[in-house]
């Protein structure tokens, strides 16, 4: 059975590991990204990450998934922030397809755990689906089958930039505004706070975190209403970090999208929760190898 490397390179760690041609992740690993070492640097790293496993096995393909704005055609990073300087122009396909002669995708991370849903997670068989992924921000992909919707600039999604409230979906409903908003609130260094802590201090009562939280969901419940306006998905996926925390907000993140969201949409759209976590860049990177390499065939 053909066996692919699989590496998804987010701004503080790169996850990487071998998947056969059926869709099982056969192992896995992590390192530091040091992106303050730019594109540069981390090319170095993920070539390292290839050369590893050319040692020890016949690889049929190289499949990346990134942070950053991705060109699924061209095989490059177009656009990126601040977190990894130097990244924007970062050419994969072409530098790693000509070092290894080996085929090699690469789409955006938010984009690729999307595909790992509908593939074989969370929203399998659902016919539109959107996927959010809040952590640092918030990032966004709309898939109608199982194929991804890019947009006409391969921009589609990029929703944690959406106006909200004088500021932008992400700067109010992220992982990084709730520890900002409690950090403020108890006047204490962000340092000393972050979403697990909330979160744990949420559940022992403490009103400030309980409030924080809530504040948040609401957010959210608003950012996911004005997405299923455009869209009218039939799944909405949410993944990230903080949504390991399920239990707790299943049933507040449903009342808040109930209240913004008409409800002859919000009966016909479900709210759910990433099945993949931390292994869906890696799967989607070979889903959407897969996907690119059937049209050719």
């Amino acid at each position: 059975m053909k066996k692919y490397v699989v590496i998804d390179i987010g701004g503080t760690m790169i996850k990487y590991g071998l998947v056969d041609e059926a869709g099982n992740l056969l192992e896995k690993a992590k390192r530091t990204t040091e992106a303050e070492l730019g594109g540069r640097g981390i090319m170095v790293k993920v070539c390292s990450i290839i050369d590893s496993y050319q040692m020890k096995y016949s690889l049929a393909g190289i499949c990346l998934s990134s942070a950053g704005m991705v060109d699924p055609e061209k095989g490059e990073i177009f656009y990126s922030g601040p977190a990894i300087p130097d990244y924007a122009g970062t050419k994969y396909k072409e530098v790693l397809e000509a070092k290894y002669l080996l085929p090699c995708e690469i789409e955006n991370d938010v984009n690729c755990a999307g595909l790992a849903e509908v593939f074989s997670g969370a929203a399998k068989n659902s016919k539109i689906t959107v996927c959010l992924t809040i952590g640092t921000g918030i990032g966004g992909s709309l898939l109608i089958g199982n194929q991804l919707f890019h947009g006409f600039s391969n921009s589609a999604c990029e929703i944690g930039y959406l106006k909200m409230a004088d500021s932008t979906f992400q700067e109010l409903a992220s992982t990084t505004a709730l520890v900002d908003y409690v950090s403020k609130d108890q006047k204490i260094n962000t340092e000393q706070w972050d979403g697990y802590r909330i979160f744990e201090e949420a559940k022992m009562g403490n009103q400030q975190c309980i409030a924080a939280i809530d504040r948040m969901v609401d957010y959210l419940g608003q950012g996911i209403a004005t997405i299923c306006y455009v869209t009218n998905p039939e799944t909405v996926v949410l993944g990230g970090g903080i949504m390991a925390q399920k239990e707790y907000l299943a049933r507040k993140i449903e009342t808040a999208v109930n209240k913004h969201l008409l409800s002859s949409l919000a009966t016909k759209t479900k709210i759910t929760f990433a099945h993949h976590e931390n292994d869906a860049g890696l799967l989607g990177a070979y889903y959407h190898f897969r996907n690119r390499h059937t049209e050719d065939d």
